[in-house]
């Protein structure tokens, strides 16, 4: 997206209160080189099998989740985006040519190729309905896509430009529209809009994660914020501070956590359901702007490399930055 652009660019120019602990713990364990030219976007797993799924270019990286040697490739994912877990399948989202690539999780191999909307982003499943569902940025819209057959069921008019989606697993979809700092929840059966949520103080929601337990929604907003908003009403709670260049956001074991692409990890504790406490800015590395979480190990994984600045021309004055060949990396962040 336009604004991930900028922000790399001119980084290189019901229960009752837990004490919030003195700080995460989480530190750097381990950074594998995984080599390769091209740009990544989102991480995503596989608990069961032990799958880490690493969106390249135009390609999936598969890494076993504990060794983090590289075990399988899902090829031919132009422009990929996002990876989404099903119970036996697995879809990728292709911005490249509008379509969703879906593969066998035990066997990675490629099933098929599904069209959906315009520049497809973001992809979630949705176990309450064993829906996939792509955040489609061209055309303000998500497709929802029957994971058990890879038909498409249908589309969900958003009103704005979609960014990242949680499900809360009772037959919802949350949504962050990037381009109108609002929220979308709607129906994951019926495809229908229930609500538009300002999101104000947050401007630019991008990443987004759910505690399905308490019906909170954690939003990284591009003014250096986390706005967390209850799930039922649509009421931003808290708006605890966080780095500059978020990306993605994750919840684990209590734990909120947004990457930030200018370096740093935010680490905040779920004291209450309405308390919130920002814990640690753990230090990453520049670029490492996505992530994902390991529910059975508690490791944070995010992917980044060395970057140049790219000079700014009249017909492109924000460009990319240049990645240095070969330096694509994984770093393991791990709490004691």
């Amino acid at each position: 997206m336009i604004r991930r652009s900028l922000l790399i660019a001119a980084a290189l120019a019901c229960t009752a209160a837990a004490p919030a602990p003195v700080g995460s713990g989480y530190h750097l364990v381990k950074s594998v080189t995984l080599g390769g030219d091209g740009f990544w976007d989102y991480l995503s797993i596989d608990p069961a099998r032990r799958h880490l799924f690493v969106s390249h270019g135009t390609h999936v990286m598969v890494l076993d989740a504990d060794t983090y040697a590289v075990v399988g490739d899902i090829p031919n994912t132009p422009r990929v985006h996002g990876i989404a877990v099903a119970k036996e399948r697995g879809f990728v989202s292709d911005g490249g040519d509008n379509t969703v690539t879906m593969f066998d999780l035990a066997s990675l191999k490629v099933l098929g190729k599904i069209t959906v909307g315009t520049k497809p982003d973001a992809i979630i499943y949705d176990p309450a309905t064993n829906r996939v569902f792509t955040m489609n940025a061209g055309s303000n819209d998500a497709t929802a896509i029957d994971a058990a057959t890879g038909t498409v069921i249908g589309t969900v008019a958003l009103g704005g430009g979609p960014e990242f989606a949680a499900a809360d697993g009772k037959g919802h979809v949350f949504v962050n529209l990037e381009d109108q700092s609002e929220m979308v929840k709607f129906d994951s059966r019926k495809l229908t809009v229930e609500a538009h949520w300002p999101m104000a103080p947050c401007e630019g929601p991008s990443g987004l994660a759910i505690d399905r337990a308490n019906e909170r929604l954690f939003a990284g907003c591009h003014n250096e914020t986390m706005a967390i908003v209850d799930g039922a009403t649509g009421k931003v709670i808290a708006t605890p501070a966080i780095g500059k260049g978020v990306d993605a956001n994750r919840f684990d074991d209590g734990y909120a956590f947004s990457s930030n692409g200018y370096g740093t990890l935010t680490v905040v504790h779920e004291d209450t359901p309405d308390s919130f406490t920002v814990v640690d800015n753990v230090p990453t590395q520049l670029g490492a702007r996505t992530m994902e979480v390991d529910p059975k190990t508690h490791t944070v994984f995010l992917v980044t490399a060395d970057l140049v600045a790219t000079p700014p021309t009249a017909d492109n004055p924000h460009p990319r930055p240049t990645i240095t060949p070969g330096t694509f990396r994984l770093l393991a962040f791990a709490r004691p």
